[in-house]
């Protein structure tokens, strides 16, 4: 077989793709001059901004990965009667919703929802349902925690003042963790709603800040009560409390003094020198034991609550759609210069050999006047975007098939 034919080029690039950048330039070369229009050379190689010859020869190793794509090479388990995706239900082909929802270039159009549209009704994955689930368990438990804690601070709970003057270091981490916890589910409420997987990789990794908050106060209130209790409160009598501390827990406990009303006592109305009022020590012990220990326990009780969010978020939050990822081109897969150089003189060998030159020379000549149009944008400054050619300026442009009429810009 002759080797300057376009029967033997097109074989050649059947075979080696890489190699047919080089291949194919006396063929154009050929084709153009055989052409009885006068075109001024179109079926000439392309020329910038798509490279030189010598150009892409010495960079052969930079083209992309695109060039390679070969449909009939994937799997067709999708679209397929007897597909993966049928293994499990007895459901015919025309009652699936395919293909998958979301991921593709659809999900990148404009106005597009990341759930594309099916037959039936938009319906929720398993794994949303669980994130779901769980950050509705981590709202009603912040949100309660932080009732709790702020009716403390407004001194609504018979003799919460105690708490607030004895446990005021606990009482203000309880609250952290509380308010930590409400906008940790705020995040998960926003990434579970929009389908947003940058929310809940923050999400996930709060629940964690949010655990650490929320045991801490358990750890405190647990050492506090079980390791000596009673020395804990007579230093915190003498020492820590003040004469202030000490008398709102007398008004609260109605006690005078901590023995008695002659030994550490502060002065009031109902505590002074002959005052009946028994002292503070007994009475404060055991409200303190009875407060650390419902305390302690209701942390730890939500301990196991909030691990199960948080393994919820590390193994659900990346599958809240079918979409892969963020749905985008693979740097590997991604067009450059050098790539569209080679697919445009496939391209024109194509035309030639199937429409003869006189068209291909057509379709190439309005090729060119539509980047022709794409540069003169560039460089006369329009405010709108202008894409890098050969580029798409948007996924709409990839949706026309290969029946659509090529027309100029």
């Amino acid at each position: 077989m002759d080797n300057n034919s376009p029967r033997a080029s097109v074989i050649s690039h059947t075979n080696s793709a890489y190699s047919q950048a080089g291949s194919t330039r006396h063929i154009l070369a050929d084709l153009n001059n055989s052409s009885s229009s006068d075109y001024g050379g179109l079926l000439n190689p392309p020329s910038a901004p798509f490279g030189g010859a010598s150009s892409r020869g010495s960079s052969a190793t930079n083209l992309s990965l695109t060039i390679n794509y070969l449909p009939s090479k994937f799997s067709s388990s999708p679209i397929s009667p007897g597909g993966i995706r049928n293994r499990k239900g007895g459901r015919s082909p025309d009652d699936l919703d395919l293909p998958k929802r979301g991921g593709g270039t659809e999900a990148f159009r404009s106005n597009e929802s990341r759930m594309s549209q099916g037959k039936g009704k938009l319906r929720w994955n398993k794994f949303k349902w669980i994130l779901f689930l769980t950050n509705t368990c981590l709202t009603i438990w912040s949100l309660s925690g932080l009732v709790v804690c702020l009716l403390t601070w407004f001194d609504v709970w018979e003799n919460a003042d105690v708490i607030r003057t004895g446990n005021k270091p606990e009482l203000i981490l309880s609250t952290v963790a509380a308010c930590v916890g409400i906008f940790t589910c705020v995040i998960g409420w926003a990434g579970i709603l929009l389908n947003n997987r940058g929310f809940l990789a923050w999400y996930t990794f709060l629940t964690w800040i949010t655990f650490a908050f929320l045991v801490i106060p358990g750890y405190l209130t647990y050492k506090r009560r079980t390791f000596n209790l009673e020395g804990k409160i007579n230093a915190q009598w003498s020492r820590f409390i003040g004469s202030g501390g000490r008398l709102r827990i007398q008004d609260q406990l109605r006690c005078c003094g901590y023995f008695s009303p002659y030994v550490e006592a502060t002065l009031s109305q109902t505590c002074y020198a002959r005052s009946i009022l028994p002292g503070c020590k007994l009475p404060y012990i055991q409200f303190e034991r009875k407060i650390l220990g419902i305390w302690f326990k209701a942390v730890f009780g939500l301990v196991p609550v909030q691990l199960g969010i948080m393994i919820a978020g590390l193994l659900c939050s990346d599958h809240i759609t079918y979409r892969f990822g963020k749905g985008m081109m693979p740097e590997a897969y991604r067009l450059n210069l050098n790539t569209m150089a080679v697919i445009m003189d496939n391209y024109a060998n194509q035309l030639a050999e199937q429409y003869g030159t006189e068209i291909a020379s057509d379709v190439l000549k309005r090729s060119q006047s539509n980047m022709s149009s794409v540069q003169t944008l560039i460089h006369d400054g329009s405010p709108q975007h202008a894409p890098l050619s050969p580029f798409h300026a948007k996924y709409e442009s990839l949706s026309h098939g290969p029946d659509t009429p090529l027309t100029p810009m």
